[in-house]
């Protein structure tokens, strides 16, 4: 594994929580590290994390073009579920689940409620 976490900036920060407490679920993932302005999620604290985060300069936070997080699960009911509870709990739809190109890879693209750009996966 390269990727150790990801910080996505809000600014909602209550919504943004309650967001990916829900979304995240899906895929067992829980709350491991938070504080008054930052929550990190993991399956485990040995993998990587998705962390949400008043941004420190105390600017806007915004979404950043071409920036996106990448979720990977193991089968494709999974890219599914997820996929469809973020667009239930108010995720903007980028491009349905289902499967991209002849590799075998098979992903459902959202943005969150702050604009922030993620996709969940699996390969094959």
């Amino acid at each position: 594994n390269m990727i150790g976490y990801v910080t996505l900036g809000t600014n909602n920060y209550e919504a943004a929580a309650k967001f990916y407490d829900e979304l995240l679920s899906v895929v067992g993932a829980r709350r491991f590290m938070e504080s008054d302005r930052f929550i990190a999620w993991a399956v485990s604290p040995t993998q990587p994390s998705l962390g949400i985060i008043k941004p420190f300069d105390g600017q806007v936070a915004s979404a950043g073009n071409g920036t996106m997080v990448a979720l990977v699960v193991n089968s494709r009911d999974k890219v599914d579920a997820l996929y469809a509870k973020a667009i239930e709990l108010g995720a903007q739809d980028e491009g349905p689940a289902g499967p991209r190109g002849d590799s075998g890879f098979y992903a459902g693209y959202f943005r969150d409620l702050d604009g922030n750009k993620l996709n969940v996966f699996c390969m094959g």
